[in-house]
């Protein structure tokens, strides 16, 4: 019996919640259901994904940012299928295979400096742990310090250095020696950092719970800048998580370079994949790497069995040429750009728009309470029942009246975040525009679907805290 991929799926499309439901994740099929977002895409596109009805969906949420150069993009398809036709030896793994040596060649060509040493791995909280190693093994301390409201993966390390309770709650006791500090709080860092045992400070340089950074919200620009300097005195090596935030969606390869940092350890991953095989990696410098792999015995201490397969290391090297060739990171900084102030201009009409904030394609926008007496006792009523229904609904709306997916940017945050691709144009800027317009004009109806639909998410959201 041969199988047949095409006919599978053929035959079994339109299953897809019911097999989740019955072997997956059921609680997660019960959100999907409950807020509108339980679609069976067919296919993907670019910036679009497709029902079996041809109907296009406007893709600003790329998968959590992974989709940069676009969903199915066709030089890295064409690069699959050559690489499958060469019949390459793949994980021999006592061996030194080609297309790792060459993505690691175009990783320490984009990070520049002399981070020139790669580890590759599967998933971007796989290579944030292999940060916390190399820290450790190179400084011989202990303790790691992240920023509040950090997100940096789910796996017990890189969990145990995100600040985030609903993630950590009910999987303690995590990894001990780790610390927090509030971004722009520059004294309670060298207060940390004074104690001689810190091995390495984290951080993502654009936040992506809410997409906090220097610049804005009353934090100072050259945070960074001077927490960089404070590492350097206190012998603490300074680490930028750029998994969601790198490799051009902020508008620069790395969002470091907005303040002229100079990182001893980058972790990578999201868009290096293209979307089709997931690969991570940990760029460092050499010192820091061979504190690592410090004799002949300790030359696989760290290693990860798919990490350097052929397939992952081709959609790298194919998305580090798209990038390139196609100067998609430019077209982040100017299609982010005109995006951020298309928002901007909306924000004068619609006073629930606190804030836009955000650089090149990672944007937040960030809600306020209105003042008008009915919309102000909404809001309340919502805000008192789970902060972050509010914007809920907007996410909600948008997917159900516009067909534009979007998220909120993390638990009890009033704010949308969007992760649009790089290759985004005036199509897709004016459609999503106009129709974030469209939702918050009908917020001003007292008794239309938006309220009515916010109630139902409030009652759902009171049962769970029963």
């Amino acid at each position: 019996m041969s199988f047949d991929i095409k006919s599978l799926v053929a035959a079994r499309f339109g299953e897809n919640y019911a097999l989740h439901e019955q072997y997956l994740n059921r609680t997660l099929v019960k959100v999907l259901r409950t807020i509108g977002f339980d679609k069976c895409y067919a296919r993907a596109e670019g910036c679009y994904l497709y029902d079996k009805d041809g109907n296009d969906y406007l893709d600003f949420l790329s998968g959590y940012g992974v989709y940069g150069i676009g969903r199915n993009h066709p030089v890295l398809k064409q690069a699959v299928k050559d690489a499958l036709d060469l019949d390459l030896s793949s994980m021999v793994q006592m061996d030194c295979a080609l297309l790792s040596g060459l993505l690691g060649e175009a990783v320490a060509k984009i990070a520049g400096g002399d981070r020139d040493a790669s580890f590759f791995g599967n998933s971007g909280t796989e290579v944030n742990e292999a940060a916390i190693k190399f820290a450790r093994a190179h400084t011989k301390r202990d303790r790691i310090l992240s920023l509040n409201g950090s997100y940096h993966g789910l796996s017990y390390g890189s969990l145990s250095i995100t600040q985030n309770t609903n993630f950590q709650s009910g999987f303690g006791p995590l990894l001990p020696g780790v610390g927090y500090v509030a971004l722009g709080d520059l004294d309670t860092l060298e207060a940390e950092l004074r104690k001689g045992d810190v091995a390495g400070f984290i951080v993502e340089p654009v936040q992506g719970k809410g997409v906090h950074f220097p610049g804005v919200g009353g934090v100072a620009e050259d945070y960074y800048t001077r927490a960089q300097a404070l590492c350097r005195r206190h012998g603490t090596l300074f680490i930028c998580d750029e998994v969601q935030c790198g490799l051009g969606r902020t508008g620069k390869m790395f969002a470091f370079e907005h303040w002229g940092l100079d990182p001893d350890i980058i972790t990578m991953a999201k868009t290096l994949s293209g979307g089709l095989v997931p690969v991570g990696a940990i760029t460092a410098r050499r010192a820091i790497y061979q504190s690592v792999y410090s004799n002949m015995e300790r030359c696989v201490v760290h290693s990860s069995t798919f990490g350097r397969n052929n397939l992952a290391m081709v959609c790298g090297l194919a998305t580090l040429a798209v990038l390139r060739d196609e100067q998609l990171v430019e077209r982040s900084h100017e299609r982010g750009a005109q995006l951020t102030a298309a928002l901007l201009e909306l924000a004068k009409k619609h006073e629930m728009i606190k804030e836009v904030r955000g650089k090149g394609c990672m944007i937040a926008i960030e809600f306020q309470k209105p003042s008008g007496l009915l919309l102000k006792a909404a809001w309340s009523i919502f805000d008192k029942v789970n902060k972050g229904l509010f914007p809920e609904t907007i996410v909600h709306f948008l997917m159900k009246e516009h067909r534009v997916l979007t998220q909120v940017a993390g638990h009890n945050m009033d704010v949308i975040k969007i992760l649009p691709p790089y290759t985004i144009g005036d199509r897709e800027i004016e459609r999503f525009v106009n129709a974030l317009d469209k939702v918050l004009e009908s917020w001003r109806s007292p008794f239309g679907s938006v309220w009515s639909f916010g109630a139902n998410l409030a009652k759902h959201a009171l049962a769970l805290k029963k």
